[in-house]
This record gives structure tokens, C-alpha cells and sequence, in this order.
């Protein structure tokens, strides 16, 4: 074959696989931005085709849903116009680390050198080199910082319902709310505790409940402390019975959190399924490298090889994207 055409076609495969890890990375994003914008659309098309009935509702004494709703609307408008994609401080205050971005941009590109040369002194040429050192300089630490993230946020929703207990049950004997943020701050571990720390120190520097609220559901966007701000922000706008629309949610996020004990349940079986068929290759191909190495070193040494190890990684990304979409649920 034509050493060209072999570029070529090798170039091809490297693009096709750089966008099936791309679209595996981000595919989330750009999905949840999809269903932001279409329930936007909707609530839009809600709000203005009510124009008719708005004097019905009037008479039928609909004013506390419109309270309600344009509560909600003011939300919605506040938060549409925040920025979608997260900067590098946005991403260190999620994953609770105190990097900064020089040195987080040092050592990406420290990472990515380190690769390119382990890759490059082991004889498996150039091209594998370069596409390692791009993948570990530009995925790996990324992919550290969602992982933290992940990690701190799942932390913090296991121990959010006894904090809501801890201030439903502070409300109903007397306490005002932000002597329940203070108990929970001292009281609760991390992630939990410093969120609530910062959260009372920011009031006692003039900064209001639902600003603060605001800010810590940018560090930890949580959808259990999504719904906590939600319920906060109506109640001191509109009035009501705290401890009672405290309590329904504590019974809400319970329900939320056997659901979703159950769904891990229920799905066990297929992930377990999922990581044997993904590590089933990579597996196969180690045993291969001691049994044979003069055969696998082929992939390596060879231009075809790395046409083939390229092709091959390609296909398990699209795998491996296309299995975790079947066995995560959302909910």
C-alpha cells in the first residue's frame, strides 16, 4: 500500500477516535444542555399561551401560584444567563482541591511530556507517541478533576438528608435558620461541614441566605441541594410553613435515595457485564504480549500495527460510550 495513503487512512482513524472520546466526554453536557433549553422553550410556550386564562385565575383566587410561578420564573432568568461551561476555578472549587491554574496547566503539560517519552523509549514510534502524550497532557487531569468532583458530590448528597432533618427539627423547637446552618457547620463532616462553614461565614459578612445558597450549589451542584435553595428561596418570598415544606422534602430526598439504591441494584448485573466485555480486550492483548510478544510487538513496530491498534481503540470508544448510555440511568 502506499505509504501516503496508509498516512492518510491512519489520520482518519486518529480523528474518528479523538471524536469518540470527545463526544464520550461531553456527550452529557451537550445532552443536558438539549433538555435545558427544550424545557425552557416549554415553560416559554406555558407563559405565553396563559395570557388567555389570566382572569379566570384571578377570580378563582389563583394568586399564590402565581406567586409561586414567578418565583420560579426569577429563578429560571437568574440562572439561564450563568455560563454553562465550567472555567478551571469553577471545576477546582467542585472537585475541593486549592490547585491554581498555572500549576495545573504546568502539570498537564509535564504529564503529557512524561508519556510522550516513556512511549518514545519504548520503541512504539512516533505516531503512538504523540497520541498518548495528548491523551494523558489533556484527558488525564481532566478526568482527575471530574472524578474528585463526582466523588465530593455523591459524599455530600449521602449526608444532606440529616442536615435538612437537623434543620426541620431545629425550625419546629424554635431555632431561627441560620442557628440550624451553624449546627449542621460544626456538627457535620466534609464536605458537608465546610460547605455549611463557608455558607455561615459568608452571612456573618453581610452575605444574604439565598445568595449564599446560590454559591455553594455553584461549588457543589447537587440536585437534592438544588431542590433545598428551591424550597428556601419560595418560602421567603411568598411565606408559608418552613418546617412542613422542610419536612415533605426530607421524605422526597429519602424516596430519591432508595430509588436510586435500587436502580444500583437492579443494574448491577449489566455493569458488571459491561466492564468484563471492555476489559476483555485489553486483557486478551496483555496475555498475548508475554505468551507472543514478537506478534503483538508487530502492532506496535509496524505502520499497519499502529493502523490496527488506532482502529481497534476507536471501535472500544464507541463501545465502551455506547454500553455506559445503556446501563446509567437518570433520574
Amino acid at each position: 500500500m502506499n505509504p501516503n495513503t496508509i498516512i492518510i487512512i491512519t489520520a482518519i482513524l486518529a480523528a474518528l477516535s479523538a471524536a469518540g472520546v470527545g463526544f464520550a466526554v461531553f456527550g452529557r453536557r451537550i445532552e443536558d444542555s438539549d433538555r435545558v433549553r427544550r424545557r425552557v422553550q416549554t415553560i416559554s410556550g406555558i407563559k405565553a399561551g396563559s395570557g388567555a386564562t389570566h382572569g379566570r385565575e384571578t377570580r378563582r383566587g389563583g394568586g399564590a401560584k402565581r406567586n409561586v410561578q414567578a418565583i420560579l420564573n426569577d429563578l429560571e432568568d437568574a440562572r439561564k444567563g450563568q455560563k454553562k461551561r465550567l472555567n478551571m476555578r469553577q471545576m477546582f472549587a467542585q472537585a475541593g482541591v486549592d490547585w491554581s491554574e498555572q500549576n495545573f496547566i504546568i502539570g498537564s503539560v509535564a504529564t503529557g511530556i512524561v508519556m510522550f517519552l516513556v512511549v518514545l523509549m519504548t520503541g512504539y514510534g512516533l505516531l503512538l507517541g504523540v497520541a498518548a502524550g495528548l491523551a494523558a497532557g489533556l484527558g488525564a487531569p481532566r478526568w482527575l478533576l471530574g472524578y474528585l468532583a463526582k466523588k465530593r458530590q455523591t459524599a455530600f448528597s449521602e449526608m444532606f438528608v440529616n442536615a435538612v432533618d437537623v434543620v426541620v427539627r431545629g425550625v419546629k423547637s424554635g431555632l431561627p435558620i441560620g442557628e440550624c446552618m451553624a449546627i449542621i457547620a460544626r456538627e457535620s463532616p466534609d464536605p458537608l461541614g465546610l460547605e455549611f462553614r463557608r455558607l455561615v461565614e459568608g452571612q456573618k459578612l453581610g452575605v444574604s441566605l439565598t445568595e449564599g445558597l446560590e454559591r455553594m450549589l455553584e461549588r457543589m451542584p447537587s440536585t437534592e441541594l438544588n431542590f433545598f435553595v428551591i424550597v428556601l428561596t419560595i418560602q421567603g418570598k411568598s411565606g408559608g410553613n418552613l418546617s412542613e415544606a422542610l419536612g415533605n422534602l426530607s421524605t422526597v430526598l429519602r424516596e430519591r435515595k432508595l430509588m436510586k439504591a435500587k436502580i444500583q441494584s437492579m443494574s448491577s448485573e449489566a455493569k458488571a457485564s459491561a466492564m468484563i466485555i471492555g476489559s476483555l480486550p485489553i486483557l486478551v492483548g496483555g496475555m498475548m504480549f508475554f505468551i507472543a510478544p514478537e506478534h503483538i510487538g508487530l502492532l506496535f513496530s509496524t505502520t499497519m500495527g499502529n493502523m490496527m491498534v488506532v482502529g481497534g481503540l476507536s471501535v472500544m470508544a464507541i463501545g465502551v460510550f455506547v454500553m455506559n448510555k445503556m446501563i446509567n440511568f437518570d433520574f
